[in-house]
């Protein structure tokens, strides 16, 4: 009988749920939209839904199955240990609220939660662009900007479970103004909102998305290749110190905003030189991650094979 795994990634919008054999193949997959708003017991009873749709599945199959675990990657602060949230700002409804425990009693399985950006990760150091390292380090560039830290194959998490803020790294000394307080933080220059915001800014249109300026960029629009270069700048001062702290052999970029690599990478890799001495003496990899949005779901499913 095979053994595998379920992975969930829940987002603000979406929940994804698949099932991944310990050898990582994945075996099936369902998506659907949050039930944003409609309360936590309609979230949870989707989580469990899904979940359930996932065992049916393979329960139909002619192959023998047996499910290891469950790993739930969630948008949020978690305490690790009692597996609660306590800050989740797009899933309000869920902090402060015992989802693991709630899960596992309704399905009966071990459950683990964790950090969407950590979980994508753990997908790239599993079955992804981080297979051949122990020590990794992944921003995600979407809306905001997250983080993963892997060190010896594992997730670090600080003391609270709160490391890998990575978005919230100063790279403009008294910049523009961050939601979380502070000032000149990587999110307000390298995500999809600053993208945007930037492009407002030089009259390129009101209700241009990252992608929309991304494309004016590779069109050769000189006002979008420059906010990409400024993307890139603030990627390569945040990344030069990240590797002057951890000397990490790889760093990835992931999310939306990483498909326009082409036009910041540049930028960023010249950043970097001029930042780090231990790059310009032996350069890490700095690349695009490899699993797209499948990462979360891989590094989900890690979880269930490992032991709380």
């Amino acid at each position: 009988m095979s053994e595998y795994s379920i992975g969930v990634d829940l987002g603000g919008t979406n929940l994804r749920a698949a099932a991944v054999s310990r050898e990582g193949k994945m075996l099936n997959k369902v998506s659907g939209a949050t039930p944003a708003g409609t309360g936590r017991e309609a979230l949870i009873a989707d989580i469990v839904r899904s979940i359930e749709t996932i065992q049916g599945s393979l329960a139909r199959g002619p192959e023998g199955h047996e499910l290891q675990g469950i790993g739930v990657g969630i948008p949020g602060i978690i305490l690790m240990e009692k597996g609660i949230l306590v800050g989740a700002p797009n899933l309000p409804e869920l902090v402060d609220y015992p989802v693991r425990d709630e899960i596992e009693k309704r399905l009966g399985k071990r459950v683990t939660l964790e950090n969407d950006a950590n979980v994508a990760a753990l997908g790239e150091k599993w079955m992804g662009a981080g297979r051949d390292v122990e020590d990794l380090i992944l921003l995600t560039l979407g809306t905001g900007v997250g983080g993963g830290i892997v060190l010896g194959g594992r997730v670090h998490h600080g003391y609270l479970g709160m490391a890998a803020e990575l978005g919230h790294l100063t790279v403009v000394p008294n910049g523009n103004p961050c939601g979380c307080g502070s000032l000149g933080c990587l999110e307000q220059y390298a995500s999809a909102s600053a993208v945007a915001g930037m492009a407002r800014m030089l009259s390129l249109g009101r209700d241009l998305s990252a992608e929309d300026v991304f494309e004016l960029a590779q069109g050769g629009n000189t006002r979008a290749r420059q906010i990409f270069e400024t993307v890139g700048t603030s990627l390569g001062i945040a990344i030069g110190n990240l590797i002057n702290v951890f000397n990490a052999p790889l760093y990835l970029l992931g999310g939306g905003v990483a498909a326009a690599w082409d036009q910041f990478a540049p930028a960023l890799l010249a950043e970097v030189s001029r930042r780090s001495y231990i790059y310009r003496a032996q350069p890490p990899r700095i690349e695009r991650a490899a699993l797209g949005s499948d990462a979360g779901l891989y590094g989900a499913a890690s979880l269930g094979f490992q032991r709380r």
